[in-house]
């Protein structure tokens, strides 16, 4: 079980906390959150509410252990950028090739976090969470710009937005598959923006 979930308490054969977590994101992808009941989660999973709030104690906190876990992923990766030894762009080409990873790792996880609109408390916590991240992505954007190894002419700001409006448009459109690996579509990302984004040499 995943290291962000709460421990399962032992139900009924076959279904933990894991299982129970997966089929909701899967629901709240396809039906929105709003549109997904616990009633259809128990119809989906073919066992009774009861034996769903065994394990969690209402809908909300499926949300929260599915947004959390695509965030930790995300900041994990952040950390993991932050100790890499070299400039800053160095570590933003880090962030941006593990923050590719989680998403294909955890999929329907990131899909989930980026469809969250601020409607409940789980979902703004989500948010506020999601905006700092992107204020480091900034902050390390701005860093490699003083280093003088991204182009001046973009704001940090819009460098940061159009480098994970690229990460994040693959929700849109990949799908695990032969011969299309995470690493592969990583350096996909890598190529296309760093190539672009890195300040030419004289």
């Amino acid at each position: 079980m995943n290291a962000d979930a709460a421990p399962a308490r032992r139900g009924r054969p076959g279904y933990d906390l894991e299982s129970l977590l997966q089929v909701a994101v899967r629901l709240f992808n396809e039906r929105g959150y709003d549109g997904t009941s616990m009633e259809d989660l128990s119809r989906k999973l073919g066992i009774t509410k009861s034996a769903i709030y065994h394990h969690v104690p209402s809908k909300e906190e499926l949300l929260r252990l599915a947004v959390d876990r695509a965030l930790n992923g995300l900041f994990a990766a952040l950390d993991e950028a932050g100790a890499v030894d070299g400039r800053a762009i160095d570590q933003l080409e880090h962030l941006v090739r593990g923050s590719v990873l989680v998403l294909v790792e955890q999929l329907p996880f990131v899909t989930l976090l980026l469809r969250v609109r601020g409607n409940t408390k789980v979902e703004r916590a989500a948010l506020t969470r999601r905006r700092e991240f992107d204020r480091l992505v900034t902050e390390l954007v701005k860093q490699a710009e003083a280093d003088g190894d991204v182009r001046p002419d973009i704001d940090p700001a819009v460098t940061g937005r159009l480098l994970y409006g690229m990460v994040n448009s693959l929700i849109e459109w990949y799908r695990p598959r032969r011969g299309s690996s995470g690493t592969d579509i990583a350096d996909a990302v890598c190529k296309i923006a760093f190539d672009g984004l890195r300040a030419p040499r004289l």
